[in-house]
């Protein structure tokens, strides 16, 4: 019950993605919550959070989205516009979701959380947010100069080639920590997302899984007026949670600012924990969404 089974789902688009799911064999768990991971990470980030609680209590659904982990890349002459996580969300929520199913989205992973239940508000029964509202605003004025940078940025990708190989794990898991210093009091969790996020080649080096492509700018601007026009159709309850040493937290007005748009927001301060708070506080994390989830709020 504790262990989650890998599933690979065909989606509509012909793609396939895997999925980590925890419960699948028990129909006695109605209530499906997916955790959608960030950027460059994959399904297992949330491994450790699962077994506190909330696997055996929910029927728990974690995607690899596009280009990330097991699931499939785009291919040649493909490229991954943000909108096209929404459509392989709702084939995912579609093939494997039950009675009620809310939404639970790390950063990016967020943001995707948030734009589906905008989009599909009588769809979803709660909504978690962990640090997923968004990067910093852009201007309009920045477009032109994005789309050039981000035409280039494409090519040099295409003739680049594979990305950077690493010759033990521990290099590997070493380069996680250098973007997640936090992760370095937990050699063994370092290890294991290490060991889950890449591949071994005939030479025996490891290459992380995700699609180097995802290492482009983005063609398209993040604007807050935007995202809020998504964000005021949510009609579910939506809880936000924010890691107390995370380096990318918005400031206080920002944060406001964000917020105000959701009708029936809660905000929630995790202890300890930096951006990527399920692997600094996985137990306390699982606690918080846990009272979220099991709540009777209207």
């Amino acid at each position: 019950m504790l262990e989650p089974v890998s599933v690979r789902l065909p989606l509509f688009t012909g793609l396939s993605y895997h999925v980590l799911e925890w419960g699948r064999d028990d129909p006695t768990l109605t209530h499906t919550v997916v955790l959608i991971h960030g950027f460059l990470d994959s399904a297992w980030t949330f491994e450790d959070m699962a077994k506190y609680g909330l696997a055996g209590k929910y029927h728990l659904v974690a995607p690899d989205l596009r280009g990330h982990g097991d699931s499939d890349r785009v291919g040649p002459g493909g490229y991954y516009h943000f909108v096209d996580y929404l459509a392989d969300l709702s084939d995912v929520i579609a093939m494997l979701g039950r009675k009620r199913v809310s939404l639970v989205g790390h950063s990016m992973g967020g943001s995707v959380a948030a734009y589906f239940a905008g989009t599909y508000p009588d769809l979803i029964h709660r909504l978690a947010l962990l640090e997923g509202l968004g990067p910093p605003d852009n201007e309009w004025s920045g477009w032109p100069d994005r789309l050039r940078a981000w035409t280039a940025a494409w090519k040099r990708q295409t003739t680049r080639g594979a990305s950077r190989r690493y010759a033990t794990l521990e290099e590997a898991a070493a380069r996680l920590c250098a973007t997640d210093p936090l992760l370095m009091s937990n050699r063994p969790l370092a290890l294991r997302l290490a060991q889950v996020s890449t591949t071994q080649d005939a030479e025996g080096r490891f290459q992380f899984k995700h699609d180097p492509l995802h290492l482009t700018p983005a063609p398209y601007l993040f604007l807050v007026d935007g995202a809020q026009a998504l964000w005021r159709r949510v009609a579910c309850p939506t809880l936000l949670v924010e890691g107390s040493e995370s380096e990318m937290r918005h400031a206080e007005s920002e944060l406001l600012r964000r917020s105000s748009a959701f009708s029936n927001a809660t905000r929630m301060l995790l202890e300890g924990a930096g951006h990527m708070m399920q692997r600094h506080k996985p137990q306390e994390l699982a606690r918080m969404l846990d009272g979220f989830l099991s709540s009777e709020m209207p």
